[in-house]
């Protein structure tokens, strides 16, 4: 048996893949080798530990230490300084706030103080591709219990005493969801895993399904148990490679163990999982959308009444739940519902996980119990926005949520506080934006996205929106006229009211939510033919500060366009004809004094 003194935890996750881990991987193994130290020192390659602004990350366990920004040319120095002479190298410590560096506990980094992972509890903590390694932090050992010892309608009454909702946006409830899928009689059921995560800047799902993958497949199978049936789908997208390689190996490696395919622990209960690749459409996050894509279909939605647990995959009775919602599943049954529902708030229990992106000092994943605050979420998990610039908005739900004022920031994070304020909670992606961002083209942003991604199929999301969008260009380009904002308005409820599926009926909320809270800007735009944060190109005008200018002329030297004109020694100031100028940012880019400001 070996006896292995130190682990070497490498984030093998997307993030830290694309900045070299896996060459950092090789590289400490192959002089591990070289030394004599492979059987002592075991690399690991972990899943995302979600301080992504710090990757690549290695920690060296016992001694917890926390290196970050981890490159390749570093590894010899690690081997050489911490694994044969115990001197932990200071210079590539995880760094807080300026602080000196310091090697500690995870719980004990302000990032991670106020999360409690749930969801993520294994990602960073073991080999995904491991499955011994998901044993031994007790995997499989929820589906042996249900298995033995409740029947499915056991599970149910457990899940709705935990309080879940589904972590896909809507917040159904997951007891009740599965209860539904579990009354109807029929010769055939299936289980759907909904993995196909569109919104932009959201990776919560992949990173599960990257440092978790066995999570997912345990309750699939619970649930396959708990509904009565043999079959599941995980529609996953295959932008996602790392991830579906992961779950292709776990899947695997549960078969060959006997907790995948039939007579599961001896049980005489059968269930089998494959995967279905997705082209990436974001409407096939739809439910009915996406069954119809694994049918091999145009992924396009269908009405509803009848709903999927009645009919649904190939016209049978279908539960689908996204990654997030089963990732809770295995700890609700071993831990019990009081110990999940004793997290969150009174209608939202439990955890939830946020992609944490945009204008953010700590761009990562966080999981925080429900109820936890904007604020702490931003400044105390976050750290704040970079720069000193001051926070405007964020935006929760992504293309379907809206964008939440400063005035919010003390406002508890739960399904139901959300919507209050016009926002919702959605699949997780949390976007910071600061000064700098102008609300109107963060609208544009959005819509542009859900008119792009529309199916087509319904005339108001596919001429509704894309009527909204020409109304949004017009007033970014200054164009804009008297009633564009109540125009936009009696579109946005229109649409809401009539669109077939949740894309449609959701797609308005950014344009909805910008114009609520920050009217003003629309006005500005429309009004004064004026983009306040500078950002809408044929609304910004550049300026040179001739109280600053050093007269150097090095931006009359950078202008592509020759819009800068000026001469130090006939005493001429530098200006900008305004007419020529094509807003490239170019001379305010190069003038080392500050002298050129973007109106």
């Amino acid at each position: 048996m070996e006896l292995i003194r130190s682990h070497v935890m490498v984030c093998g996750g997307t993030g830290c893949t694309s900045s070299n881990s896996l060459q950092i991987i090789a590289k400490m193994e192959a002089l591990l080798k070289e030394k004599g130290l492979d059987n002592e020192v075991k690399v690991v390659r972990t899943g995302c530990f979600g301080l992504c602004a710090a990757g690549p990350i290695m920690i060296i366990y016992p001694e917890a230490a926390f290196y970050s920004h981890v490159q390749v040319e570093d590894v010899e120095e690690i081997v050489n300084e911490h694994l044969i002479k115990g001197r932990v190298v200071q210079r590539l410590l995880y760094k807080e706030d300026h602080a000196e560096a310091q090697h500690v506990a995870l719980n004990e980094v302000g990032f991670y103080k106020k999360q409690i992972r749930v969801a993520l509890r294994n990602c960073g903590v073991i080999d995904p591709e491991n499955i011994n390694e998901y044993i031994a932090f007790d995997g499989y050992q929820a589906l042996a219990k249900v298995l033995t010892e409740y029947t499915p309608e056991d599970v149910v009454d457990i899940l709705k005493r935990s309080g879940l909702r589904g972590r896909g946006g809507a917040g159904f409830p997951t007891g009740l969801k599965w209860d539904l899928a579990r009354k109807p009689v029929a010769d055939q059921k299936y289980v759907c895993c909904n993995a196909d995560e569109g919104d932009p800047g959201a990776f919560m799902d992949r990173s599960v399904l990257e440092g978790d993958p066995h999570a997912v497949l345990e309750a699939m199978a619970i649930a396959g148990y708990t509904i009565g049936a043999n079959q599941g789908y995980i529609y996953v997208r295959a932008e996602y490679p790392i991830a579906v390689h992961r779950l292709g190996v776990a899947i695997r490696q549960a078969k060959e163990m006997g907790l995948l395919g039939e007579n599961i622990l001896g049980t005489g209960f059968t269930f089998n999982i494959d995967l279905r690749l997705g082209a990436g459409a974001f409407v096939c996050g739809e439910e009915t959308a996406l069954m119809t894509s694994i049918e091999g279909k145009r992924g396009e939605p269908h009405p509803r009444p009848p709903f999927p647990a009645v009919k649904g995959l190939f016209g049978k009775p279908t539960l689908l739940n996204n990654v997030e919602t089963y990732a809770n599943i295995p700890q609700i049954i071993n831990k019990g519902p009081e110990w999940f529902a004793s997290m969150g708030t009174e209608k939202s229990k439990g955890t939830k996980v946020f992609a944490l992106g945009g204008k953010i000092t700590n761009t990562g994943l966080v999981e925080i119990p429900m109820g936890t605050t904007l604020r702490e979420i931003i400044y105390d998990i976050g750290g704040g926005i970079p720069g000193g610039k001051a926070f405007k908005a964020a935006q929760t739900g992504g293309p379907s949520g809206g964008c939440i004022p400063a005035a919010n920031l003390d406002t508890p994070i739960d399904y139901d506080n959300l919507i209050a304020i016009g926002s919702m909670m959605g699949s997780g992606g949390l976007i910071v934006m600061d000064e700098d961002n102008c609300m109107v083209d963060i609208a544009r942003f959005f819509l542009d996205f859900t008119v792009d991604e529309s199916c087509g199929k319904c005339p108001p999301c596919r001429i509704g929106t894309r009527r909204m969008l020409e109304i949004l260009n017009r007033i970014c380009d200054g164009r804009g006229r008297e009633g564009d904002i109540e125009l936009l308005e009696t579109l946005g409820e229109n649409i809401k009211k009539s669109a077939l599926c949740g894309l449609g009926q959701t797609a308005p909320n950014p344009v909805l939510s910008t114009i609520h809270h920050f009217r003003d800007e629309y006005e500005a735009h429309i009004r004064e033919k004026r983009c306040p944060a500078g950002v809408c190109t044929k609304l910004t005008k550049f300026v040179i500060n001739q109280d600053v200018c050093k007269k150097c002329g090095l931006c009359s030297r950078t202008c592509p366009v020759g819009a800068i004109t000026g001469d130090r020694k006939a005493g001429i100031p530098f200006t900008i004809d305004s007419a020529k100028c094509i807003k490239c940012g170019a001379c305010q880019e190069a003038c080392k004094f500050g002298a050129i400001s973007r109106k």
